[in-house]
């Protein structure tokens, strides 16, 4: 597709180096849903799978190209779990760096799957630019979730697997946080369902890349406060958001409460049990049900980590 960095007979490529414990994920009409939501809502369920997110489906081919015998990422939980699993599968040495602030859960697996795992006192960017300062230091090669096409690639799997599943869909509700899910799912969906509406959510309180979708400028903010800490980010990646201006139809951001209301939705009716980031499309739904009513969406629930007493809280409050 003209003006976009993804293509694709790379993703085609990519699908066939993924390991197939992450391919296929289910994609079912959950009816129970329906009644709350005022729509028919169909779910694409990333988190049955052994890091529970989608993020492996692009760390599976970054590891398997051949490079450096080593990587550094920085990553929120869920790209440093996926990218220990893959790196492990194939000897490859990984280091993560993430905010010691991060999700204990998630910091846990990423140990447990072999990673080394180096902690700042600080946010997402600042892992950011500590994974870089390593990755010159070493001579290992940088992970960047988003900038590295293979993540988008790898992203871009699931909607080959919505426009293969038959009927299209009348909208794709999509979390948004570094690009990598929304731009590749988005390309898939321009090229082969042009009908189909892609529709990006972002919690309010985490809006950067929302804010610079709309302006058609890469806008930076201050501080995140979200529940939502996969989508975390305040500074989008230039290219990044040029390939979402071409395949996104909207960007939208919902409030925490939409967000917790989200989470306890899927819970309550469709028995997942899912981290607030994947909880957005619902959160969107929530906030505009005029907008839904009458049409079949699709939810892509993105990643199931999260830590259990926040789930607790969220879904039985006191």
């Amino acid at each position: 597709m003209p003006g976009t960095r993804l293509d694709l007979a790379r993703i085609q490529a990519a699908r066939r180096v993924i390991d197939p414990v992450f391919l296929e994920t289910p994609l079912y009409r959950c009816e129970a849903l329906e009644p709350a939501l005022g729509c028919a809502v169909s779910i694409k369920l990333e988190t049955a799978n052994p890091v529970r997110s989608f993020k492996a489906r692009g760390t599976e081919v970054i590891a398997s190209r051949p490079g450096s015998p080593a990587v550094v990422c920085a990553s929120a939980g869920n790209l440093g779990q996926a990218l220990a699993w893959s790196g492990r599968r194939r000897g490859l040495g990984v280091t993560v760096v993430a905010s010691r602030y991060a999700t204990t859960a998630k910091l846990e697996r990423i140990r447990a799957l072999g990673a080394r795992l180096e902690l700042v006192d600080g946010d997402h960017e600042l892992a950011r630019e500590r994974a870089a300062a390593i990755a010159r230091r070493d001579g290992i090669r940088l992970v960047e979730d988003s900038l590295d096409l293979e993540t988008c690639e790898g992203a871009a799997t699931i909607g080959l697997e919505l426009v293969d599943a038959g009927p299209s869909f009348d909208a794709v509700l999509i979390a948004l946080g570094g690009g990598a899910l929304a731009t590749g799912v988005g390309h898939v969906l321009r090229a082969r369902a042009p009908s189909t509406e892609v529709i990006c959510v972002q919690p309010q309180g985490a809006p950067a890349m929302t804010r610079s979708w709309h302006e058609r400028r890469v806008v930076t903010t201050g501080p995140t406060n979200t529940i939502a800490d996969g989508v975390a980010g305040r500074c989008p990646i230039p290219e990044v958001l040029d390939d979402l201006l071409v395949v996104a139809d909207d960007a939208v951001l919902v409030g925490e409460a939409s967000i917790i209301a989200g989470v306890r939705l899927l819970f309550d009716h469709a028995g997942l049990v899912v981290e607030p980031s994947a909880a957005l499309g619902v959160a969107a739904i929530l906030e505009d049900p005029r907008r839904f009513a009458g049409r079949h969406v699709v939810t892509i629930v993105c990643g199931g980590n999260v830590d259990p007493a926040a789930h607790r809280g969220w879904t039985h409050p006191a």
